[in-house]
Parts: structure tokens; sequence; C-alpha cells
């Protein structure tokens, strides 16, 4: 999975992949290589969402207050 997409870049791409799997009518095989797309999408975006989080608490610091 390409990890240079941002992060509304790869949810567009998971959400338009859900729509596909959830109209039924996709063939098997296609629907598997769809749900493994969508599983490295997920791991990516959390990837990014875990990066921001650890940015937000050195930002924030140990006491929830903004660093100067």
């Amino acid at each position: 999975m390409e990890n240079k997409l941002s992060f509304e870049e790869a949810i567009s791409q998971l959400e338009h992949l859900v729509s596909k799997l959830e109209q039924g009518d996709v063939p098997l095989e296609e629907a598997i290589s769809y749900f493994k797309e969508g599983m490295e999408l997920s791991k990516l975006c959390d990837e990014k969402l875990k990066n921001v989080q650890e940015q937000m608490a050195v930002i924030l610091g140990e006491d929830g207050e903004l660093e100067p």
C-alpha cells in the first residue's frame, strides 16, 4: 500500500471499496482482493492516527497543557 496517501485519500479509497462490497454483486475473487486492499488501507489509516496521537501528546505535554 502506498504510504504517501494522505489520511483523507486512504479513507476515501476505503469507503469506495466498502461501497463496492456492499453492492453484493462483486465476484468472489475480486471481493477478496478488495477486502485485502481495504485491510491495508485500514492499517495505513490506523498508523496515521497513532502518529497524530503521538504528536498531540508531545505538543500537549504530560499534563495535557499546551507546551510553549
